[in-house]
């Protein structure tokens, strides 16, 4: 799979992605700090990428309908460290192969991951 991660992230998610084989980029790699968010998605969808970001409004699906993206992931968490951060990514990204991403919405927390649309 292909992905994007939002420059409110640690670059290290760019890292755990691509040592499990996929296709990630960040945002400070294709020189689009400060980039709108209407922009971004559109960007996202036009690469085929899905954006993995901490920035909520992404989970408004009034906004930003699941069905009409690539796919965007959410990380809601309750610390925003790098450590927490990389540390529930990383155990999450077994299942980032085993469900399917496209055209849906992932809001993930500690505990669970809600994923909306198709």
């Amino acid at each position: 799979m292909r992905f994007k991660v939002d420059e409110n992230l640690p670059v290290e998610i760019t890292q755990l992605l691509q040592h499990g084989g996929h296709d990630a980029t960040t945002v400070y790699e294709q020189h689009l700090q400060g980039i709108n968010d209407p922009e971004l998605i559109k960007r996202c969808d036009g690469e085929n990428r899905i954006l993995i970001t901490g920035d909520t409004d992404f989970s408004d699906i009034r906004r930003y309908p699941p069905q009409a993206h690539e796919g965007i992931m959410v990380l809601r968490l309750s610390s925003q460290s790098k450590t927490h951060v990389i540390s529930v990514f990383g155990s999450i990204i077994r299942i980032i192969d085993s469900e399917p991403i496209k055209n849906r919405l992932w809001i993930v927390e500690e505990s669970v991951i809600r994923i909306r649309g198709e």
